[in-house]
Formats: structure tokens, sequence, C-alpha cells
């Protein structure tokens, strides 16, 4: 006859469950998150994908998606609605429904009447676009809005600018190979090492993000690269995330000169930390380039790095210039939807998240300083130092007027 046994099972009962989940959730606050679409700036990303939706759906949260947001992201609106969205057919809808509010264009002026004082909204600012009379009207409707680009996730680090400027980076040298071809009358050279053949030159203007994942590219594709910047930190830095060397720069103008004279590629990926990216290739080196070279000017959302470079578009995205092919598109991550967006996402759902387990915005931002650089505008009150230079308008310190709204 056997002998029955009995194994002691560490664990609480279930009163005592229900009142631990009832401790853990008393200050978790239901969000209703919404996602409008507005077909503007040739913006083909959407911010938040439907695997991300369903996590916060799954959490308890309400997610209204406007009918088409993702299309260009190859989701689809039944995508949304699978895993439990509410598909909205207006943005007018989307703003109605929801009280947290998230896209990826920058604020309009078009959707200030849908704006009530108890939205908070998420997007990009691009502060160089950004106008005074939209900011006036955003701040007379006293909502919070909180800009993407501001956000960090520790002292120094700005994880959305990050995971597009990687994108960007890498972009960009796929971009320049694609205008290298002699079917679009580049210089018929091949970005890549191949045996017998001489390697493509490239000359990367910024040693930031961007820089680095254009170096990454480049070198996996066996060209040989040519690095500038007028931080020696950033050039160590990239040297050492590479683990490979590759020939590095301060910017000089005549060294800068001679690596444009023997360059098949340019990458312009300078990014100032305030106002316009300085221009540091004059007209007269773009002159002195290879016949069919490209440029391609990243650094174009913020001026620009070279003196001859214009804004282009995604349908209309390159010139031609002293026979050299110039490619000017800001955003290039809306080039590649579907990955950014992934991007993007996978940034914000944490986030919101963080937000409804935390109470809402207030508890969250007073617990998450690097959160709070991203609020540019707190329940109507402007507090951000770079549009409060720009516009010459007065600002309102958060850390010192958070504490009133705990």
């Amino acid at each position: 006859m056997s002998k029955k046994t009995t194994h002691k099972r560490e664990s609480v009962s279930a009163p005592e469950t229900a009142e631990l989940m009832l401790k853990i959730r008393s200050h978790q606050k239901s969000l209703s998150i919404g996602v409008p679409h507005f077909d503007i700036l040739q913006e083909k990303r959407v911010p938040i994908t439907p695997e991300g939706a369903r996590q916060l759906i799954a959490r308890g949260h309400k997610v209204i998606v406007q009918s088409g947001s993702g299309k260009h992201a190859r989701y689809s609106d039944k995508d949304y609605s699978e895993v439990g969205c509410q598909i909205a057919y207006s943005p007018e809808e989307v703003f109605r429904e929801a009280n947290i509010i998230i896209q990826a264009t920058p604020p309009i002026k078009e959707e200030i009447k849908w704006l009530k004082p108890s939205h908070i909204l998420i997007s990009p600012l691009q502060l160089h676009t950004f106008k005074r009379k939209l900011l006036e009207s955003l701040l007379n409707k006293g909502i919070s809005a909180i800009a993407m680009e501001y956000v960090q996730d520790r002292p120094g680090s700005y994880p959305f600018v990050r995971a597009m400027s990687q994108i960007a980076g890498t972009a960009s040298i796929l971009i320049a190979g694609e205008y290298m071809s002699t079917t679009n009358e580049g210089s018929g050279i091949m970005p890549g090492n191949i045996a017998s053949v001489p390697p493509a030159h490239i000359v990367i203007i910024g040693a930031g993000v961007v820089g680095e994942y254009a170096a990454r590219a480049a070198i996996g594709l066996g060209m040989e690269v040519h690095v500038f910047d007028y931080s020696v930190e950033r050039l160590s830095r990239l040297q050492t995330n590479l683990g490979v060397r590759v020939y590095t720069s301060t910017i000089y103008p005549d060294a800068l000169r001679r690596s444009l004279k023997v360059a098949d590629i340019a990458i312009g990926a300078l990014a100032p930390r305030h106002g316009r990216t300085p221009i540091v290739v004059t007209e007269d080196m773009v002159a002195q380039m290879k016949p069919g070279s490209v440029i391609i000017d990243v650094s174009i959302d913020r001026g620009g790095c070279f003196e001859t470079s214009e804004i282009t578009t995604h349908d209309n995205p390159v010139f031609t210039k002293y026979d050299v092919i110039h490619y000017c598109v800001p955003n290039i991550p809306s080039r590649y939807a579907r990955s950014a967006s992934i991007a993007l996402s996978n940034i914000l759902i944490p986030m919101l998240l963080d937000m409804a387990e935390a109470g809402g915005l207030i508890e969250y931002m007073w617990n998450n300083p690097q959160v709070r650089n991203g609020v540019y505008i707190f329940k109507g009150l402007l507090t951000n130092v770079d549009l409060s230079e720009r516009f010459n308008m007065r600002m309102s310190d958060l850390n010192l007027i958070l504490p009133a709204y705990r």
C-alpha cells in the first residue's frame, strides 16, 4: 500500500491574495488612449502597434485608433480591432473618447478645436518648425503636453531620439547606395568591398548615434570610413562602440575638404543641442566633390550641415548640384514605417503602463524626473526652457509647481 504524501505550499489564501491584489491596484489608473491620424508631412509611422495595444488592453486600458492610422506600416484596422481596439472614423472621435492623445506628428492647428484641459498630448515637438501662435493656442487650452524628443530614460539619454537616429543612420547608407547606382545617374560605384575593386569612400560628419549607425552599416559593407566631429570625446566613444578602427578627425576645414574630394558618399549627421545645425561643408567644398557622389543630409531637419542642402520630400527626394546628388528629406525613419513604428511603440508602452501604475501623469512625473524633462506644457503652463527662449515667453519651473498638484 503506497503511502500518500503531502507537500506544503508556500502560498497565501484566496482572501489574502485578493487583498494583496487590491493593494497593488489601489493606485492604478485606467487610461483611455487615442491614436489619431493626420496625413501631413508625409508621416507614415503609427506610434502604437497592434501588439503594443494588446498589452495595454490586457491591463484594462482603452485604446482608440483612427481608421487607417497603421496602413503605411502595414497594420490594418482589423489588426487593431482583433486585439480589442476601438476603431474611430475621425480624429474628432478619437479626441472625444480618449484623454491621452499619442501621435507621430507634431501638434497642428487643426486639432486645437478638439483639445480639452483633461487631455495629455504625447508627440514630437520639432522645435525648429514650431510656431508661437500654435504654442499660445495649446497653452490656452489648458492641456498637458509631452515632447518625445525631450523624454529621457536616464540623464543624458533620449530613447525616442536614439531609436529614430539608429534607423536614420542605418537607412542613410541604404539610401546612398540606391542613388549611387548607374540607373539613378550616380557614380556607378557599389557601396561595398568586392575582390580586386577599391572600396567606396564615405565621409560621416557627426559622431553621435546617427553617425555611429551609419558607420556600422558602412563598415559592414566594407567601405572606407572617415568620421568628423567637433568633440574628441564623441569620436573616442564611437571608436570604442564600433570595436574597429576608422579614420576620425575633429572638424578642420582643410582635413574635411581633402576627405570630401575622394568621397563617394557624404553623410550629414550633426545634431546641435540648441538651435540650427552649423554649416560645416561650404558650397565650394561640394563643388570639388566627385561627379555622381551622393550627399545624405540627415541633419536637414535642423537646417542641414551642407551649404547646398535644400529640404526635399519623400515624393521628390533628390536634386543635383555641381553634379553631386543631394538627398535632404526630413524624417528618414518614416521611409521605414514598420520598423520605426515598432521602435516608437516599444518605448511608449512601458511609459504608459508605468503611468497607469503610478496613478496618473502627476504621480508618474513626481517619481520620474527623466520623463518630467519631456513635459513642455503642464496644465496650460509653459515649462520648456527652449520654447521660452525662442519665443521670449514666461516659463514656469515644473519642479516648483508640481508639488502643488499632488
